[in-house]
């Protein structure tokens, strides 16, 4: 491959993916994404507001429910609002330095979610199996250190994308695979050798996301054990229904996750939709699922939300 000319080596801006052949479909498309934005920013400013006003859920568990809130709205507000100015005025380019911003948000904030899962996660452990202790253990004290560690390795870990982006020559082709930017999107479209970039991302995603997986079915192997070990099944039922919600919300985090990540691996010769709606699925459902999977499953918030009606 011959090496590019200079004007490869600073990309000016790179262009939003659009679906070919339902370019006319954009306005509805903006329309269902719109409504669901507005649904996921009224409900976790709805989460953030009752547990706020509400004494009695000044615990652990409801501050990690908040932060997982203010988790959905920066990962959703820093997306959505580029992707309906794309769909409805066409506006696909985005600048260089505006894409690797919106790359870097997005894969951090997404690590700081994964470790506040796990750090629910072992909320729930303690508060099973060492229930005498969980005062102890998790106070609020412990708990703003945990969302401050979070954030500290979300941003540890994946600064240095963007970073090993900035010298990397693009190609004259600078058309994303979504309607926003993601590392390996980006870095698929670099015409250089790009393996440092390869072997960090997936050790980053390995060591944040990865680990976290398993160290959260770690603890809920530990909970059913304990659960288990109760003489009826009625007791057993009450005791892990106290997880079902936090289940849940695991699900809503990994599957799109998995699912985007298999996308990209072995979907490169998929329609262009497959694409867009995995990324949109990806950005959209954890924030629009997490305050509906809690207020259902939440007696304290679903008074509130009543009340507030």
């Amino acid at each position: 491959m011959p090496f590019p000319n200079s004007s490869d080596l600073s990309p000016s801006f790179f262009v939003l993916a659009s679906i070919p052949g339902l370019e006319a479909a954009h306005f509805w498309m903006a329309i269902l994404l719109c409504s669901m934005y507005i649904l996921a920013v009224v409900g976790n400013c709805a989460v953030l507001f009752i547990v706020k006003t509400e004494p009695s859920l000044h615990a652990p568990m409801y501050f990690f429910l908040c932060m997982l809130a203010a988790i959905d709205l920066a990962l959703s507000t820093s997306t959505v609002p580029r992707v309906l100015s794309f769909y409805w005025f066409n506006t696909r380019e985005i600048s260089f330095g505006a894409c690797l911003v919106q790359m870097f948000l997005i894969h951090t904030l997404s690590a700081i979610e994964s470790t506040v899962l796990l750090a629910m996660a072992v909320d729930r452990y303690v508060a099973i199996c060492h229930p005498l202790r969980h005062a102890a253990i998790l106070t609020n004290a412990a708990t703003a250190k945990i969302g401050l560690v979070a954030m500290a390795r979300g941003v540890i870990f994946f600064l240095p994308l963007p970073l090993l982006l900035l010298p990397l020559p693009f190609c004259s082709s600078r058309v994303l695979s979504h309607s926003f930017c993601l590392h390996q999107d980006v870095m698929n479209l670099a015409c250089a050798n790009t393996t440092p970039s390869v072997v960090y991302g997936l050790t980053a995603i390995l060591l944040v996301m990865g680990l976290d997986a398993i160290l959260i079915c770690f603890s809920y192997i530990l909970i059913l054990k304990a659960v288990l070990r109760l003489a009826s099944w009625k007791e057993r039922l009450k005791v892990f229904s106290t997880c079902i919600a936090h289940v849940c919300v695991v699900l809503a985090f990994y599957v799109p996750l998995i699912g985007l990540s298999v996308v990209h691996r072995f979907g490169k010769d998929l329609a262009p939709l497959v694409h867009i709606i995995m990324g949109n699925i990806y950005i959209l459902a954890p924030a629009v699922l997490n305050p509906i999977i809690y207020g259902v499953r939440t007696k304290q918030i679903q008074r509130r939300i009543l009340n507030l009606i």
